[in-house]
């Protein structure tokens, strides 16, 4: 039987991230093949259709690049956020300056 751990739970949000950013990677790789796509179509007469299929490209790929920005920004402030425990989820994780007498000195 398979368990659940709370780890594997909150690992969900970073995979959107992934998921995110790698969308984000193949439309901007799609861009130069719109371009192209676009050239021919204005060299063959369709000059408004070339200019929309790569405006739209371009538009496309930046709004997924701003989600994958947001996304991923949003996620390491939630992990700062554990990590530092003002969520009070991490608050084991805070680092605590030490005092004088914390430390033990070999004599």
């Amino acid at each position: 039987m398979a368990r659940w751990s709370v780890a594997h739970v909150r690992n969900n949000p970073a995979k959107a991230v992934i998921a995110a950013v790698l969308l984000a990677l193949v439309l901007v790789a799609a861009v130069p093949v719109a371009f192209l796509v676009g050239i021919f179509l204005m060299i063959f007469g369709h000059v408004v259709a070339g200019l929309a299929l790569f405006g739209a490209s371009v538009l496309v790929a930046a709004a997924a690049v701003t989600l994958a920005i947001v996304s991923g920004v949003r996620q390491v402030r939630q992990l700062r956020d554990v990590i530092t425990g003002v969520t009070g989820v991490g608050r084991d994780a805070r680092v605590h300056k030490l005092g004088n007498d914390d430390y033990s000195y070999l004599s």
